[in-house]
């Protein structure tokens, strides 16, 4: 029984899992983390990989080394209500509501729109754009049995060579040192905290417990059927492919950095990359651009279609097929996105902060539960902390004006003085440690009641 891949199966799982991660917001936050933080480029860095790659790569080894069959199947170790309504939560949201929404606008936004002629009508324009990219996208997602050659074997080197031009004569040819530019905005105080929050945007987090079943899915096909040996090359392929987004976030905010030295500072990391393309490659910067952000988001959205529908299939048998469930993911993620990017981006920001300790926390009891024997009891307790505390944090990422209308603002106010680190975006923090140390002082009383029960007998 075959119980190894072989070197080249390893990179090209490596490569696909890369490509299924690696979308436009992993361009553009590390672009801007680098051109706001400046000469404390590297503390803001080590926040971001914390959250943008050693997450993502936790959640990966969670399903492997838990020998989970998926998302839903490790979350119902927390319960199982709470599986299926997280499972639908997490996949919606990095699906057709939100993520892939904005994998769809970003290319439109900072490549496409570029290259319009003057007077056109951009709302059109997106409408044209978004039906041709999902078209595409559909397309391949519609033979899931591929996409390991898809991802891993063509779009994915294509994105890097084409994304390893423009960092290499970035980075080759600064106009200035970093350490000569001043950090502005939060990265001045608490750059690792600010870090670690742009490593929230991402979504790499929640997309790592979405993409596993893709992964364990191919490891399967590929002859390998033994539980710790998929658990063991499924955390290979995280491994390096987290690594390499790694040494890619550390290049593109080096060279979002060096843009203070030849541009204004811009609003987003969009125009940090549109920005580096015009300095370095003059008119031709725009289709440069166009092409890496293109590639980055259209293999993201295949996996992000063949994950969603792959695991409807699985959670609702005789429901719907697989090609009916990516096709209506495709049309949703077709009308959202003509929404526009900036209202997908104000609507997923709450979702999404309290999405991630929900998924945080699940990972890590998942792994500890593996390893030091903590049982539902623990899990459970720590994981009702964490839900009933990211509410907190959903309601204090809501639009002020929201908060204003609903008269939120006073109780966000106080929860910022009385929960700690909640100001910082982190007030779930200390419920799930309380919730966690009430679930071990739990689990020490339940043996000692039962004996209690039995001597009374």
């Amino acid at each position: 029984m075959k119980t190894k891949l072989t070197w080249g199966e390893t990179l090209s799982i490596t490569s696909m899992l890369f490509g299924l991660f690696f979308g436009a917001g992993n361009l553009i936050f590390p672009a801007y983390l680098g051109q706001e933080a400046g000469s404390n480029i590297y503390p803001a860095l080590l926040g971001f990989l914390i959250t943008g790659v050693g997450m993502p790569m936790m959640t990966v080894a969670a399903l492997g080394i838990t020998g989970s069959d998926g998302l839903l199947d490790l979350s119902q170790k927390a319960g199982r209500h709470f599986g299926y309504i997280f499972t639908c939560a997490l996949y919606l949201t990095i699906g057709p509501f939100f993520a892939s929404p904005r994998c769809v606008t970003v290319p439109f936004e900072i490549g496409a729109k570029a290259l319009l002629p003057a007077g056109c009508n951009e709302q059109l324009a997106l409408l044209l754009f978004s039906l041709a990219f999902m078209a595409a996208a559909l397309w391949f997602s519609l033979r899931p049995g591929k996409i390991l050659t898809w991802t891993g074997k063509i779009l994915t080197p294509i994105f890097l060579v084409i994304l390893g031009i423009l960092l290499f004569t970035a980075l080759t040819h600064p106009a200035a040192t970093i350490s000569s530019f001043a950090p502005t905005g939060a990265y001045q105080q608490s750059p690792v905290l600010q870090g670690l929050l742009d490593g929230y945007n991402t979504m790499d987090t929640l997309a790592g417990l979405a993409f596993g079943i893709i992964v364990v899915d191919v490891i399967r096909k590929l002859g390998i059927e033994a539980p710790g040996a998929i658990a063991k090359n499924t955390v290979k392929a995280g491994i390096f492919s987290c690594a390499l987004m790694g040494v890619i976030y550390i290049l593109v905010a080096m060279a979002g950095a060096g843009s203070r030295g030849y541009g204004e500072p811009s609003a987003n990391g969009g125009a940090v990359l549109a920005t580096i393309s015009a300095h370095y490659f003059s008119d031709g910067g725009a289709a440069l651009l166009a092409f890496i952000v293109l590639f980055a988001c259209l293999k993201t959205v295949i996996g992000l279609i063949t994950s969603c529908s792959e695991a409807f299939v699985k959670m609702f048998p005789g429901k719907a097929t697989y090609n009916q469930l990516a096709i209506g993911f495709a049309l949703i993620t077709f009308l959202i996105a003509n929404v526009g990017l900036s209202a997908i981006i104000q609507f997923s920001i709450p979702v999404l902060m309290m999405l991630y300790p929900i998924a945080i926390m699940l990972t890590l009891t998942s792994l500890a539960g593996h390893f030091f024997g903590c049982d539902r009891l623990v899990t459970r307790s720590a994981m009702t902390a964490v839900i009933l505390s990211s509410v907190f944090d959903f309601i204090k990422a809501l639009p002020p004006t929201w908060l204003s209308v609903t008269h939120l603002d006073g109780f966000v106010a106080w929860l910022a003085t009385v929960l700690p680190f909640f100001a910082q975006g982190f007030g779930w923090i200390c419920p799930a440690i309380l919730g966690l140390l009430l679930g071990f002082a739990l689990k020490l009383l339940r043996p000692k009641q039962l004996s209690a029960g039995k001597l009374e007998e």
